[in-house]
């Protein structure tokens, strides 16, 4: 995969479980780096369809303008997951019959659920494994609906002192619609690694009485 014009990179692999994919998730990254072989693997994951990795980019390999998209579907399990974990039981987003008489005439998602993505984003494709989170702004456009799909674009607007990285978040429905919008803060990884994803357990959800 490199030429003699490429410098010998050693890469760390960790297996932290079985070979898994996420259901529902499309992870893209389009980036304008310099180092060949990050594009080269990265092509090879969109044409094989092959997501049990996450690969992730160092704070040096980060560029102005870099972009990266995540993008996921609210089911009717994600969103009753979403309040169990959240704890936000707010019958706009549970109770069809309260929903309807609301300004959104349905049920709704919960606005963090949105948000939730862009930490997903962050964190798997951009900067990826080793990222931490430092600060993040939201500005909730629309409703998000069930069976809506959404994708986060991230943009890297400047690269700060201390492995600072701070990101133009922009969240997009499936009519590219903006729902949410927002800048996050974080340190970028300063270690190379590609990781298998680790194996989620499956959830069953028995009833929502």
């Amino acid at each position: 995969m490199q030429d003699k014009n490429q410098r010998d990179i050693s890469i760390r692999l960790k297996k932290l479980g079985e070979n898994s994919s996420f259901v529902n998730d499309e992870v893209v990254s389009e980036r304008n780096q310099k180092r060949h072989y990050l594009h080269t693997l990265r092509t090879e994951h969109l044409m094989s369809d092959t997501l049990d990795t996450l690969e992730n980019l160092t704070y040096d390999e980060l560029h102005e303008g870099d972009t990266a998209t995540f993008t996921r579907s609210l089911s009717e399990n994600e969103l009753v997951l979403f309040a169990a974990v959240s704890g936000d039981v707010n019958p706009v987003h549970l109770d069809p019959e309260f929903a309807a008489c609301s300004m959104f005439g349905e049920r709704i998602a919960h606005g963090m659920w949105s948000g939730s993505l862009i930490s997903a984003a962050l964190a798997t494709v951009m900067p990826g494994p080793g990222t931490i989170y430092l600060d993040q702004s939201l500005s909730f456009k629309r409703p998000v609906k069930l069976d809506d799909t959404l994708t986060v674009s991230l943009t890297v607007l400047r690269k700060e002192p201390k492995n600072r990285v701070i990101f133009q978040c922009a969240v997009t429905n499936q009519n590219n619609q903006k729902v949410v919008t927002g800048e996050a803060k974080v340190i970028a990884p300063t270690e190379k690694v590609i990781l298998y994803k680790p194996t989620l357990p499956k959830i069953t959800i028995e009833g929502c009485g």
